[in-house]
């Protein structure tokens, strides 16, 4: 009894402990957006200037979420942890003391990197702490929290920039960062991967070819999708990435195997979370901007009129991970993303200037109930479809394809706007909105469809096993020594003990 005690408060102090680090981080993901008229009255510089405070800081997130999650299998999931948080506490500071825009940009970028390593991590960490028939519910807090600190981030930076003054976005980080290090410490349990050797060939591709996708689509929208440089950072990004894949291929320990990717599970989840990712971005960026633009309303008072959106994940998000323990990830997710289109196709449909806020309630709910649905069962999902030890792998790519899918969605939607709308009047801006929204309901559609690949509940697992043991399998013998090797058991390629798999989905 006194052991289950102690593991139980152990798994609810991870809970606490990576609950806060993950709405920190993932605050800060959208906070600054509204600032930047209050911080370009402090610094000056041109929009593209201003907008790299934004973009610094997603930049670094998406190209090192990877890098991040290899960091704590080789060296210490509670250590890189801890290191993260560190990172983030001081780049926080640095932004908030910063002298001028450059100075800002490069904290920012750091803050970037910080999240990078917190973020993977917080969902490892979460999974290793609880048994799997309670990880369902622990990881429908965890995704709660996640879409809230996302969802929040516009409402958050508007109070505090009305309340006080934009350098309190930042300086709000510092004592949550402080307390947050020595009791990451003392209170998490410490775990690494299978893989102690690090895989610095990986490494450097991934980053590089992240940072050029990244790079090039954030360009886009102002250089152009035509221009030679966001041209030649998309190629070059897609071909190290290529190359990555090779390299992985035949790398003796991987950072991401590739075998994930057979799992149905895997791919399908990280397929959809891209789609998620692009609409839900695409459109929490327009939309939070539409009620101050077209509607003439300050930014803490837009945030709020988001609100029967942003929230819901707070409630819905626990249930979520409740019920996919007993009916599996696949009717859910399915669900969350109809919610989705259905809820910003119905917004499409009635934005206008004029539009009143009880108009809006019913299709925010609508968004943010499915928002809130697909958060932590696609969570589940990906973790139960690799094996246990290498969930800071799977958590690491899966959240550089969030991310990724997240900075297309913007870049996209934002072009689509510019092609059809301006900020010079609110019908001009409200014409952009009505015209690039159609393109996250179709995106989030798409998801929906991919969903539908995600096996049952009852084979998820099987679905892993059955990777696994095509990863471990020896290859075949040569037909020289094919004669000599028939009838016989091929030897294994390691003594390693069979590994054990989680089973997010099994009640």
């Amino acid at each position: 009894m006194t052991a289950e005690k102690t593991n139980r408060s152990s798994a609810i102090w991870t809970l606490v402990i990576t609950g806060l680090a993950l709405f920190m981080t993932s605050l800060d993901n959208l906070v600054v957006g509204v600032a930047l008229p209050s911080i370009q009255a402090d610094f000056g510089g041109t929009i593209e200037s201003l907008e790299w405070t934004v973009n610094a800081y997603t930049l670094a997130f998406a190209v090192l979420l990877i890098t991040g999650a290899a960091l704590g299998d080789r060296f210490g999931r509670q250590r890189m942890f801890a290191v993260g948080i560190g990172i983030f506490t001081a780049a926080s500071a640095a932004a908030a003391l910063a002298p001028n825009l450059d100075a800002l940009v490069a904290a920012r970028a750091i803050q970037g990197a910080g999240a990078a390593i917190v973020t993977p991590l917080t969902l490892t960490l979460v999974s290793g702490a609880f048994p799997p028939e309670k990880r369902g519910a622990a990881l429908g807090i965890w995704g709660g929290i996640s879409g809230l600190g996302v969802a929040l981030g516009p409402l958050f930076g508007g109070a505090v920039v009305e309340g006080i003054s934009w350098h309190w976005i930042f300086w709000l980080n510092v004592p949550v960062g402080l307390v947050l290090v020595p009791l990451a410490l003392r209170r998490l349990p410490e775990s690494t991967g299978p893989d102690k050797a690090l895989d610095l060939p990986g490494l450097a591709l991934v980053g590089g070819g992240l940072f050029g996708l990244t790079f090039g689509i954030i360009r886009g929208e102002s250089l152009g999708w035509t221009s030679s440089t966001v041209l030649t950072s998309l190629i070059l990004g897609a071909a190290l990435i290529a190359a990555f894949v090779a390299w992985e291929l035949r790398a003796r320990e991987p950072m991401l195997p590739m075998r994930f990717f057979r799992s149905r599970g895997f791919s399908a989840t990280n397929g959809l979370s891209f789609a998620m990712f692009f609409g839900t971005f695409g459109a929490i960026f327009l939309l939070s901007q539409f009620f101050q633009v077209a509607q003439g309303l300050g930014p803490l008072e837009a945030g709020i009129r988001t609100l029967p959106w942003t929230l819901m994940p707070m409630f819905v998000a626990p249930l979520a991970g409740f019920l996919s323990d007993r009916i599996g990830t696949r009717p859910l997710i399915f669900s969350g993303l109809v919610l989705q289109a259905g809820g910003l196709a119905w917004l499409t449909q009635i934005a206008s200037p004029t539009t009143t806020f009880g108009d809006f309630v019913l299709p925010f709910m609508m968004a943010g109930t499915g928002m809130a649905l697909v958060f932590p069962t696609a969570a589940a999902t990906v973790v139960a479809s690799v094996r246990e030890a290498e969930t800071g792998k799977a958590s690491g790519a899966t959240n550089a394809i969030r991310e990724i899918g997240g900075v297309m969605g913007v870049a996209v939607l934002s072009s689509v706007f510019a092609a059809n709308g301006a900020f010079t009047s609110p019908q001009a801006f409200t014409d952009g909105v009505v015209a690039a929204m159609p393109i996250a309901v179709v995106v989030l559609a798409v998801g929906a469809v991919l969903s539908l690949l995600i096996p049952g509940k009852d084979a998820i697992e099987d679905d892993a096993a059955k990777t696994t043991k095509q990863e471990e399998e020896p290859a075949g013998p040569t037909a020289a020594g094919r004669a000599g090797t028939e009838g016989r058991p091929g030897p294994r390629p390691s003594a390693r003990p069979e590994p054990q798999l989680l089973a997010a989905s099994k009640s």
